[in-house]
């Protein structure tokens, strides 16, 4: 199995195969709304805005594992980040990323990255560098500003 035999469940239920992503550079990140590491968000819109005409995406997945801090429904969830943060990439539900209900794209990421991290993601804000080929690249810790990020995404994207 690889990354691209996953789907994800966006928005409103629609199921998107994580095929439509194939070829691109990926930033997955686990979010919450009301997390000290939310200002992060507009650090990742630079990032989107920078990148995403030469292949790159930013897939955010809000969860509410940690501190209860991503309240709210999905809507109520993407119109914040949109209004507050200005951001333009793709939201997913809210999903779980630990646990039995943990997420199958969650699960995929926390095995096939090397980690001094562990296998359980800590807090919200982790981040996945994942190549064009569907490679999980690095781990990042939630206290990684995505600014730190944009030197190895601009080496991903030359290759």
């Amino acid at each position: 199995m690889n990354i691209y035999d996953l789907e994800l469940k966006g928005l409103k239920g629609k199921i998107i195969p994580m095929k439509e992503y194939e070829g691109k550079v990926l930033l997955i990140v686990n979010t919450a709304t009301g997390c000290g590491f939310t200002p992060q968000y507009e650090g990742l819109q630079k990032l989107y805005d920078k990148y995403q005409d030469k292949g790159f995406e930013i897939l955010d997945f809000p969860c509410n594992q940690f501190g209860h801090q991503a309240p709210g429904n999905d809507e109520e969830i993407h119109d914040f980040c949109q209004l507050r943060y200005k951001t333009s990439f793709p939201r997913f539900t809210k999903i779980d990323v630990n646990g039995k209900n943990a997420d199958p794209l969650f699960k995929y990421l926390k095995k096939n990255s090397e980690s001094t991290l562990g296998t359980t993601i800590k807090w919200n804000f982790t981040k996945f560098l994942v190549d064009r080929e569907g490679n999980v690249v690095k781990r990042y810790a939630p206290t990684t500003e995505p600014i730190d990020i944009d030197a190895k995404i601009a080496e991903l994207l030359q290759k």
